[in-house]
């Protein structure tokens, strides 16, 4: 290995309100050796996503991101060395290495992934984003056909992912983004029935009108004012996919929090359920198969928005946060 520098880029304070550049420094250490278990990588891929930034105060599923230590994130990364016999030199695997060039990490929490062209599919449609879409449409939402679907964020990669599947599976899809454009490109390109601009700011007549037999399944990656939109018109017995909630990541906290179950909840039925993709890796390869089959086909398009360079991170997570994106982010190492 002739490089011998080590890139990473800290979080150095941890944000109160939105996130800024100020809030990363960009530095140069000493490429990690690995100890017995372990394996040193090298980044090719970061993975960017919306939890990215609720990492920085701790989230149910991982400590917080101390300052002063580099970014936590996933990423696509090829073996260099390694001290475990379960991986060798050239295989590519899925871990969280953080925004960093090269990271020493214990083989038992990196992936092996099968060497597919191209490797950003195994951060969108093939990875964490396709199986998010997958397992939480498909076994939480449990959409039938002829039901409506509707799917916040969806000019996002889970949200782009979670509508064209619906379609598959013969639902009318609507899809709520930001801006008139991201709104045609759910419509022109990948088959949306209709699209709802909350930018508008008429996102429950809108709704209303795109969706006039009311919500059955709702998957949810945004919380906040376009849920309750949504739990408004949700039909009987509808089925709610809690995924995320982007509104509550960056900025100010909402002035108030939960204040009970709302009584349409109850008298709707309704089933309202959070869930983490990593419950279903049990099945992953199950829904690796249809993934595979409906891309083959041309049923699955794929969206990819890759940024160039490891030191243009923060700004690309920042951007993410502000809804530039169409489909999935991540970052050529």
């Amino acid at each position: 290995m002739n490089n011998t520098v080590n890139r990473q880029i800290l979080l150095v304070e941890k944000p109160t309100g939105k996130l800024g550049p100020e809030h990363f420094r960009l530095t140069k250490g000493a490429i990690p050796e690995p100890k017995d278990g372990e394996a040193l990588v090298r980044t090719h891929y970061i993975s960017l996503d919306a939890a990215n930034r609720a990492w920085m105060h701790g989230a149910t599923y991982r400590a917080a991101v101390e300052a002063n230590t580099v970014m936590a994130g996933g990423s696509i990364a090829e073996v260099v060395s390694s001290k475990d016999p379960g991986l060798k030199q050239g295989d590519i695997v899925f871990g969280d290495t953080g925004w960093q060039d090269y990271a020493a990490v214990p083989a038992k929490h990196l992936s092996k992934m099968p060497k597919l062209e191209p490797m950003t599919h195994l951060l969108s449609v093939f990875g964490v984003a396709g199986l998010t879409a997958y397992f939480g449409l498909l076994h939480v939402g449990k959409p039938r056909e002829g039901e409506t679907v509707v799917v916040s964020a969806a000019a996002g990669s889970v949200g782009s992912i979670v509508g064209q599947i619906a379609k598959i599976k013969g639902c009318r899809v609507v899809g709520i983004a930001g801006g008139k454009d991201k709104c045609h490109w759910l419509t022109s390109e990948l088959g949306f029935d209709a699209a709802v601009d909350y930018k508008d700011g008429a996102t429950y007549k809108a709704l209303r009108a795109a969706a006039p037999k009311g919500i059955d399944v709702y998957f949810d990656n945004v919380g906040g004012d376009i849920l309750e939109a949504c739990l408004s018109q949700m039909n009987n017995r509808g089925r709610i996919a809690c995924c995320g909630a982007i509104s509550q990541y960056d900025g100010v906290p909402s002035a108030h929090g939960p204040r009970g179950v709302p009584g349409l909840i109850v008298v709707k039925r309704l089933i309202m359920q959070g869930f983490i993709v990593m419950d279903y890796m049990d099945q992953r390869d199950a829904a690796l198969a249809d993934l595979q089959s409906w891309v083959a086909s041309g049923k699955l398009k794929v969206q990819e928005d890759v940024i160039d360079g490891l030191e243009n991170t923060p700004q690309a997570l920042i951007g993410l946060l502000a809804g530039e994106n169409r489909g999935k982010r991540m970052v050529k190492v």
